[in-house]
């Protein structure tokens, strides 16, 4: 493997997350390549988060802790706002990759390593990232697109990141989504890597305090708001009744986004990525037909 001769930061927008950012604290203090910096945002934290990035800031000068005022607005936007904020204060800096990391991901001593030597072997890779487990479940299943990055943690090469105009504020949700698409519609290389992974200790969807299945209503909803094809939806519904919550979950997302499609809503994103997408999911469609 190359020697890491590559610079990189990240930023980690937090709220309320004081019963996991230690853990993330700690995988990245114990990184065998550290950041050059880490921004971590309390996005209007009120438990003992910031607390918790102050006692670690001491210790470690490259973290550093910014705080934003509580407000009422929780929608998805507001972690664009946050993750800004740090972005700004890095724009200064010489770094070749930055990095989007939720406050509730553990891994391993070597995960940054790893994917920055993946940017150095492929000049062309813009987003790289890793699937995550959540209660011993691997993210990765059998209509998983290792094109797409998770979320929970994302790389972006920076000219890439500036091309694509970093994370655009969508209320529907699907900030990083929006950002990797873009990322292979402007042409750049964009992977999750099955080598190791990450592990998320909040379950996903419900960081909002949704039960389950008014998750899986507003994963549907947010299905099409973000173009996806109706015909790969129902594939996705189909796949879902046989995951917990069995039958029920499939169904809440089928209905989540045939909901919002006959309400003949306008989707927030721009027609060339609504064609693109459902492009790349009709591909997708006939190889699985193929397979």
């Amino acid at each position: 493997m190359p020697k890491n001769k590559i610079n990189y930061i990240i930023i980690t927008p937090a709220h309320n997350e004081e019963n996991f950012i230690e853990g993330t604290i700690k995988s990245v203090i114990y990184q065998t390549v550290l950041p050059l910096k880490w921004y971590i945002i309390s996005d209007g934290s009120s438990d003992k988060t910031d607390d918790i990035i102050k006692l670690y800031m001491k210790k470690y000068n490259w973290i550093e802790y910014i705080r934003l005022p509580e407000h009422r607005d929780r929608q998805f936007a507001a972690k664009v706002s946050a993750f800004n904020a740090g972005y700004e204060k890095a724009k200064k800096l010489n770094y070749d990759i930055i990095g989007n990391l939720d406050a509730d991901i553990t891994f391993e001593k070597d995960y940054f390593d790893f994917l920055l030597n993946k940017f150095i072997e492929n000049p062309k890779l813009g987003v790289a990232g890793t699937p995550f487990v959540e209660n011993g479940i691997n993210s990765r299943h059998s209509l998983s697109d290792l094109n797409h990055v998770s979320g929970a943690c994302q790389l972006f090469r920076r000219k890439c990141f500036e091309e694509i105009g970093g994370y655009v504020p969508n209320r529907a949700g699907g900030i990083d989504w929006i950002a990797v698409t873009t990322a292979r519609m402007k042409g750049w290389e964009t992977r999750t890597f099955l080598d190791i992974t990450c592990e998320h200790h909040r379950k996903i969807g419900t960081g909002r305090k949704n039960n389950v299945l008014v998750s899986k209503f507003n994963y549907g909803q947010k299905d099409y708001y973000l173009g996806g094809h109706p015909l790969w939806h129902i594939f996705r519904s189909s796949f879902q009744l046989c995951k917990k919550p069995y039958i029920i979950g499939g169904i809440m997302l089928f209905f989540g986004y045939f909901f919002e499609m006959f309400k003949f809503k306008k989707r927030p994103i721009s027609k060339e990525l609504i064609k693109f997408h459902q492009s790349e999911q009709l591909k997708r469609i006939i190889r699985l037909f193929r397979k």
